[in-house]
């Protein structure tokens, strides 16, 4: 399979016949370009855009910290020097536990400029965690932020034998922080040497180990190289228009899609402003005006049910221009073949009545696109976002596909409702007998670090990747994700069941913050669900409804007959089986904090299972 020139991807169906899609990007031809090392991109960014003001920027205390492109590179010099000074080797394991911040940035080109590797850690995960990835990894040196983490690593230091060196970001008058490490880089520069460590460093070489979160089992260690992650660049570059330059980002930085996005951000010259923190996404939009964006479903359908909520409010001629507006955003198609031209005249009306005021309330005036991934998107929820004019492009893959496999484009049949767009160029994407979607280019990971059985079962003799996921691909090249093949179960009657695509339809129901389906060898499917205890509060009160808190309220008799009617509503669209028979309310809390989303707010399943055991076996008994 060639990397360079014409491209193919080859699509194996399940009747074993063979058909070629070409996907076109610049005339045909899978662009590849000279840089193939991480770094590469800082010099990119320095040398293509040197008039660029903004490179990174992170709020701190309400006040835009700001790096243009010459600074950037300027501090991960002297970084880079520090490391050398420090006695970091290339190969070496660097571990970074922080959020979002330019810091980040800086110390992962440096850690690889100097041919070592870095390992980016949740700051959120438990101190075990921390204990089996640090040791696991053989982290020698850790740069952490926030008093919590630095308590967690302490307690576990001492388990940690090839650990020697521990930073904080800021200082906490106990540890060296990142301006010491600065200085450090000031006082010995180590230019010669940092020069001959960049030239030993090849694309093959690993660049990161990144831990899976994962929804079972024990974290493992994702070994990615150089060549890896850039060849997802290249095959991503053509997404954006070329007049963006804003990018907004709040996703975790140490997950591989975020983080890719980022890389990809600074290749092509745009400006990444970070979040001060997840409770303050909707003012920094607002003064940022982004062009680009990431998110995972759950944000947008939030993001869309605070719009509703909002316009539900008005009174009179207003709320029905706005309920129209909306209703027409939601049966949006995003090929511009299949709207009409009377569809189109009515959405240029409703953009000036409706659709222009949204987007200046979220800070998005002159929007490009947002790119979906981590889960499946509503058709309702995505046909809104881009008919309003932020138009949202799917994306799928996973952290042993570095992490992209397919991804909306702009090209004819290049995006679709459901879709998470073309295999990108380069790969190959086969659907197994078992339904199962399968991989296999250069995006596939090096393997598992220190785990050759493990990368032996998800990587067969032939060099696919086996995802775990379900799937098909259409006469288009447009791949479809159905669920994952673990989560399939069988009942007691024979028949599967796949919780995932029940899931995926009840949560677009404003009052369903979350919901697990099981019925494993039982007669029927029921599930657990997690209210949005914020609309629930809000129908409360339009009822007349005392509401005193979550535990309580899901008590209540008029609450239940409200999910009664949910879960009606929305078995209509499944057959006997798939139906939801009996349900089961919680109140609590579901977060990564405990364990119960991953960082990007996927479900962990065995979790709940496990947390709501005894109330899942009163519904089945």
């Amino acid at each position: 399979m060639s990397q360079t020139g014409g491209i193919n991807n080859i699509c194996y169906f399940k009747n074993n016949r063979r058909r070629n899609f070409a996907h076109h990007f610049k005339n045909n031809k899978y662009d590849m370009c000279k840089e193939t090392r991480i770094f590469d991109i800082l010099t990119v960014y320095t040398e293509k855009w040197p008039d660029q003001q903004v490179a990174l920027a992170k709020k701190e205390n309400g006040t835009w910290r700001k790096y243009s492109p010459k600074e950037y590179q300027e501090i991960t010099r002297k970084v880079a020097y520090a490391l050398i000074e420090l006695g970091i080797e290339p190969k070496e394991k660097v571990a970074i536990i922080s959020g979002n911040r330019p810091e980040w940035n800086i110390l992962d080109m440096a850690i690889t400029m100097i041919g070592a590797i870095d390992v980016p850690i949740y700051p959120t995960i438990s101190k075990e965690d921390y204990r089996y990835i640090l040791d696991n990894c053989d982290a020698k040196m850790v740069i952490l932020e926030g008093v919590a983490v630095m308590n967690k690593v302490e307690e576990v230091r001492n388990d940690i034998p090839k650990l020697q060196l521990l930073y904080t970001f800021q200082d906490r008058q106990k540890y060296p922080y990142f301006a010491q490490l600065v200085e450090l880089g000031e006082q010995h520069p180590h230019e010669e040497e940092l020069q001959q460590r960049m030239d030993a460093v090849r694309p093959e070489h690993c660049a990161t180990i990144l831990y899976t979160s994962g929804t079972t089992g024990t974290p493992k260690g994702v070994m990615l190289s150089h060549s890896n992650i850039m060849h997802q660049i290249y095959g991503i570059q053509h997404t954006p228009a070329k007049w963006s330059k804003t990018a907004f980002s709040y996703l975790p930085i140490c997950h591989a899609y975020e983080r890719l996005l980022v890389y990809m951000y600074q290749y092509l010259g745009m400006s990444v402003y970070y979040a001060e923190s997840l409770a303050t996404i909707g003012s920094d939009m607002k003064e940022v005006h982004p062009s680009m964006m990431t998110a995972v479903p759950r944000v947008l359908e939030k993001v869309h049910e605070k719009v509703i909520q909002g316009g539900e409010k008005q009174k009179g001629i207003k709320k029905k221009i706005f309920r129209w507006a909306v209703h027409l955003a939601e049966r949006y198609k995003i090929e511009d073949n299949k709207r009409t031209w009377w569809y189109n005249c009515k959405l240029k009306v409703a953009d000036k009545l409706v659709y222009s005021a949204i987007r200046s309330n979220l800070g998005a005036e002159h929007f490009d696109i947002v790119v979906s991934g981590a889960a499946s998107i509503s058709q309702k929820v995505a046909s809104f976002f881009s008919a309003i004019g932020m138009p949202v492009y799917e994306g799928y893959g996973m952290t042993e596909t570095s992490p992209v496999i397919a991804v909306s484009n702009n090209l004819p049949h290049g995006r679709e409702v459901g879709s998470v767009g073309q295999a990108l160029p380069g790969v190959e994407i086969k659907i197994a007998p078992n339904g199962e979607l399968c991989c296999r280019g250069h995006n596939v990971m090096m393997g598992y670090y220190k785990n050759p059985e493990l990368t032996k079962e998800i990587i067969d003799p032939e060099g696919w990747l086996h995802t775990g996921d379900l799937g098909h691909v259409n006469e288009y090249g447009q791949v479809f994700i159905t669920g994952r093949l673990k989560s399939l179960f069988k009942t007691s009657m024979g028949k599967y069941v796949n919780p995932q695509v029940i899931e995926d339809k009840f949560v677009e129901s404003n009052y369903i913050e979350n919901m697990v389906v099981f019925g494993e060898g039982q007669k029927y499917a029921a599930a657990v669900i997690l209210p949005d205890f914020a609309s629930l509060k809000e129908w409360c009160k339009q009822q007349q409804i005392p509401y005193s808190n979550p535990a309580d309220i899901i008590k209540s008799k008029e609450v239940k007959d409200l999910f009664n009617q949910e879960v009606q509503k929305y078995n209509k669209f499944f057959g006997e089986t798939e139906q939801i028979k009996r349900f089961t309310l919680v109140a609590d809390e579901w977060n990564s904090g405990n364990g119960i989303l991953t960082p990007t707010l996927k479900v962990r399943r065995k979790i709940v299972g496990e947390k709501y055991k005894k109330l899942i076996d009163e519904m089945f008994n």
